[in-house]
C-alpha cells in the first residue's frame, strides 16, 4: 500500500481545504492508499515534514500551495527515493506550469495517480534551493518589500513594480559562467532552472528542469514605456530573441558586485551576506511526479 502524504499551506482558505480533503478522499481510497494529510505551521515545518517522511519509507509527499511552500517542502526531498508532487494553489504557480501541471485540483491529482517520475534538477544559491528561479537584480528587491505587503497575488506584485521602478538604480555585475567572465550593467540579473517566472511570464522559454543547466537571463537597464514590451515579450515566450535581454547556460555561475542587498529564491526573499554569489545546479537530485 503506498504511503502519501499531503502537506497543505492554509493560506488556501478554509471551503477551499474542504473541497481538497474531499478531493483526497475520492481520488485515494484507502484500501489502495494509506493517505496522511497535515498543515503547515511554522516556517520551516515543510522541510521538516518533508524529512520526517522520507525517514517514514512514504512513497509521496504532495505539496499543496504555491512555489514558496513547494521549495520549502522539497528541501527535506533532495537524494530520496520519495516523490515530490504538486497540487498548484499559489498565485503564481511557476514550477508547477513549468511542468505542465494541471492548475484544476482534480486533474493535478490524476497526475499523482498516474505516478510517472522524472529526476529534476534543482539549484543552490549560496546554499538556498531554488527550483525555478534565483535573481539579485529589481525582482530581487520587490521580492523583499512584497513580503512585506497584505495585497497578494499579480496584483500586488504589479503595484510595487510600479511603485520602485523609478528609484531602482541597475547595478554593474562581475560574472563568471563555469570559468568564463562578463562584466553586465543589468536591471534583472535572474537565472533561471525551469522557464516559468509564474503567471506564465517566462524569462528563459528554453530553460529546462531536467538539461543538467541553469539559463542566466540578464536584462539590461530598461525605462519605463519599455515595461510593457518586456512583459509582452515575456508571456509570448519569445523575449530571449529581443534586445531586452542577454541569455547564457552553465553549470556554476558566480556573481559579484560592490552592492549586492537582495536575493530571491522562487519569488521568496532569503538572506544576502557580502559582495558574492554563487549559483550552481545539482541534476536530477529530486524525484519528480510528472505529467506524462
Amino acid at each position: 500500500m503506498k504511503k502519501i502524504l499531503f502537506i497543505i499551506n492554509r493560506k488556501a482558505g478554509t471551503d477551499r481545504e474542504k473541497k481538497l480533503e474531499g478531493a483526497i478522499t475520492k481520488n485515494f481510497p484507502s484500501d489502495r492508499y494509506d493517505v496522511q494529510v497535515t498543515h503547515l505551521a511554522y516556517l520551516g515545518h515543510g522541510k521538516d515534514l518533508a524529512l520526517e517522511a522520507v525517514k517514514n519509507g512514504v512513497h509521496t509527499v504532495v505539496a499543496v500551495g504555491g512555489d514558496g511552500s513547494i521549495n520549502e517542502i522539497a528541501q527535506g526531498l533532495v537524494d530520496s527515493n520519495t516523490a515530490l508532487a504538486i497540487i498548484p494553489l499559489g498565485s503564481g504557480n511557476g514550477l508547477a506550469r513549468a511542468l505542465k501541471i494541471p492548475l484544476d485540483v482534480n486533474k493535478a491529482m490524476q497526475v499523482i495517480l498516474a505516478d510517472a517520475r522524472k529526476p529534476m534538477d534543482v539549484g543552490y544559491a549560496n546554499g538556498h534551493l531554488f527550483l525555478s528561479n534565483a535573481g539579485v537584480g529589481f525582482d530581487a528587491l520587490v521580492a523583499d518589500e512584497f513580503r512585506h505587503t497584505t495585497k497578494r497575488g499579480l496584483y500586488g506584485y504589479a503595484k510595487l513594480v510600479i511603485q520602485r521602478f523609478s528609484s531602482y538604480k541597475p547595478e554593474a555585475y562581475s560574472i563568471s559562467i563555469d570559468g568564463k567572465k562578463l562584466e553586465e550593467k543589468a536591471f534583472l540579473l535572474t537565472v533561471a532552472n525551469g522557464n516559468q517566472f509564474g503567471y506564465e511570464f517566462k524569462l528563459a522559454p528554453k530553460a529546462s528542469v531536467f538539461d543538467g543547466l541553469l539559463d542566466l537571463c540578464v536584462m539590461p537597464p530598461v525605462n519605463f514605456l519599455q515595461l510593457l514590451p518586456v512583459s509582452l515579450y515575456s508571456l509570448l515566450g519569445n523575449i530571449d530573441k529581443t534586445r531586452y535581454l542577454k541569455h547564457y547556460t552553465g553549470k556554476t555561475i558566480n556573481v559579484s558586485g560592490s552592492s549586492l542587498q537582495y536575493l530571491q529564491v522562487d519569488g521568496d526573499a532569503v538572506p544576502l551576506n557580502g559582495n558574492s554569489l554563487e549559483l550552481k545546479v545539482k541534476p536530477g537530485a529530486i524525484q519528480m511526479i510528472v505529467n506524462s
